[in-house]
């Protein structure tokens, strides 16, 4: 638990010790901070894009974007029935969007926002928070081009705290606290940058994407 006000510094510092933050829901006035003995990481080349998501992603117009509305991608995560994002943790999220560490990336179709993903970066980690669907397939798809992007921009770490059934299906794995505390210390004093390139198009996300499953 913590009675100290949660600012964009105590988070980076956290981050990059390998400890983060949650809420029991979105009405407790406290968090408390987490290293668990297995972490979940995706490697950066092994995301599962099953041939049916991909035949989607061909068949469909769909188009992702960086930071096109961080804070609605944010609210989007939080807005279901049992949520780990307090008022507190949704103000300091905002305040390291401003600050140029936390980024979201957003798909959208002719029918809206299909979905998102965020996270935090610092140096070549990215610390992947929650990801939430509004219509078929779209957290999967934000995932599939976050992580080719996360990749193209010189990222080696993508921190997912937990895994579930659906983060294995697609390519998350568990390490041990010592193995991602070492892969964290040498990430986090790369120089990445999210915003270096530009996110690719449905067909160039396609021709570049060569794992399938």
């Amino acid at each position: 638990m913590t009675d100290f006000d949660l600012t964009p510094e105590l988070m980076l510092h956290a981050y990059a010790m390998g400890v983060f933050p949650m809420a029991e829901d979105s009405d407790s006035e406290e968090v408390f901070w987490l290293d668990p003995q297995e972490r979940g990481v995706f490697p950066l080349d092994g995301f599962h894009m099953s041939r049916s998501l991909r035949k989607f992603i061909r068949t469909h117009p769909v188009t992702a974007e960086l930071n096109r509305d961080f804070a609605a991608t944010v609210a989007a995560c939080s807005d279901r029935e049992r949520t780990w994002i307090n008022d507190d943790l949704l103000e300091v999220y905002l305040s390291l969007h401003r600050l140029g560490h936390a980024h979201a990336i957003e798909v959208s179709n002719e029918h809206g926002v299909m979905g998102g993903v965020f996270g935090l970066t610092i140096g070549g980690a990215f610390f992947g928070e929650s990801m939430y669907s509004a219509q078929t397939n779209g957290s999967k798809i934000a995932l599939a081009f976050l992580i080719q992007h996360l990749r193209a921009c010189g990222f080696t770490l993508f921190d997912t705290q937990f895994v579930t059934d659906h983060l294995i299906s697609l390519g998350a794995i568990e390490i041990s606290r010592a193995s991602y505390h070492a892969q964290l210390a040498e990430a986090i004093t790369n120089h990445a940058d999210i915003t270096r390139f530009e996110l690719p198009n449905k067909d160039q996300f396609l021709q570049r994407s060569t794992h399938t499953s």
